[in-house]
C-alpha cells in the first residue's frame, strides 16, 4: 500500500523556506528597555495598532502573542486574583510585610 504523503513535513525537518513561505516572517531586536516593534505590515495584518492590548504566551523558549479583548480574560483574570489572595492574604505572609 502506497501511503498518502503529508503536506507538513517532519517537525525536525521544517525548512526556513517551508516557514517563510507560510508566513510573514521577521527578525526585531529587543531594546534596553525590553520593548519589541511589531513590524507596521503584521500589525495591519493582525489589526493591532497603538493602545491595544496582546496577550503573550511562553511556551518552550517560544513567544507567542495575540491581540485580545480584555474581556475575553476577565474570568481568568478574576481566578488568578483570588488564588493570589489565598496564597499572600495569609499571617504567614505578613513577615515579607517587614522587610
Amino acid at each position: 500500500m502506497h501511503k498518502a504523503s503529508s503536506p507538513i513535513p517532519n517537525a525536525k525537518a521544517i525548512s526556513k523556506e517551508f516557514l517563510t513561505n507560510a508566513m510573514e516572517v521577521r527578525i526585531v531586536r529587543i531594546t534596553d528597555k525590553g520593548q519589541v516593534s511589531i513590524p507596521a505590515k503584521m500589525q495591519e495584518a493582525t489589526g493591532m495598532g497603538k493602545g491595544d492590548q496582546i496577550i503573550m504566551i511562553e511556551n518552550n523558549n517560544t513567544i507567542i502573542m495575540k491581540k485580545i479583548q480584555p474581556s475575553e480574560f476577565r474570568d481568568l483574570i478574576k481566578h488568578q486574583e483570588k488564588i493570589a489572595a489565598k496564597l499572600w492574604g495569609t499571617k504567614h505572609d505578613d513577615i515579607w510585610d517587614k522587610v
